[in-house]
């Protein structure tokens, strides 16, 4: 019986270290992990409306106002080329096959999707995780705000987008994150 206590004491003595541990770890590099996401959020932004200088976050209200339509939408950033506003991004988190797809829209002021990204994802590597290349993301730009966005398998036109073989519902994800972008831009800008 003693050997057993004594086992179980040595093992939560390694557990409390090894915990200790892990924690001092991430007390060091949790402000680089902020940072470092802060950075490809600028850079996504920056990709998706490519004529902004600069990126200001809207007001507090307009958001709160944005997300009693829609709560999946988490930021809006006004793009401004010197004094004069541009565009919107927008970042919303959709459901997709894995969980949350963060996906990241720029609309201009006229009224055309500029880009999309799909940020942090569970999506299947291979299929839903295809979602991040340009050949799927591509199809989102020029696309007109007039109508909403609509997945097709094959022979995309108009404000169609082709889904990913295999990868349906990640493709209805990104194309639902997209139509919520066009939604919020619409209440932001008064439309």
């Amino acid at each position: 019986m003693k050997e057993i206590s004594k086992l179980g004491l040595i093992l939560l003595l390694i557990c409390a270290v090894a915990a200790g541990l892990l924690s001092l770890v991430y007390d060091f590099t949790i402000d680089k992990i902020v940072e470092q996401r802060e950075m490809t959020s600028r850079l996504s932004r920056q990709e998706v409306l490519p004529e902004a200088e600069s990126f200001e976050i809207i007001e507090n209200d307009m958001l709160d106002k944005v997300k009693a339509e829609n709560e999946l939408v988490v930021e809006i950033y006004e793009g401004l080329s010197g004094d004069t506003l541009v565009g919107y991004t927008v970042k919303s988190l959709p459901g997709g096959f894995g969980g949350s797809v963060e996906v990241i829209t720029g609309v201009s002021v006229d009224g055309t999707v500029t880009g999309m990204r799909v940020g942090s994802h569970q999506e299947t590597p291979g299929l839903g995780a295809n979602a991040t290349l340009p050949d799927f993301y591509g199809q989102y730009v020029g696309k007109n705000t007039e109508s909403e966005l609509t997945v097709v398998k094959a022979g995309a036109a108009g404000n169609e987008i082709q889904s990913i073989s295999g990868a349906t519902i990640t493709s209805k994800a990104v194309t639902k994150g997209v139509n919520m972008a066009v939604e919020a831009y619409k209440i932001v800008s008064g439309l």
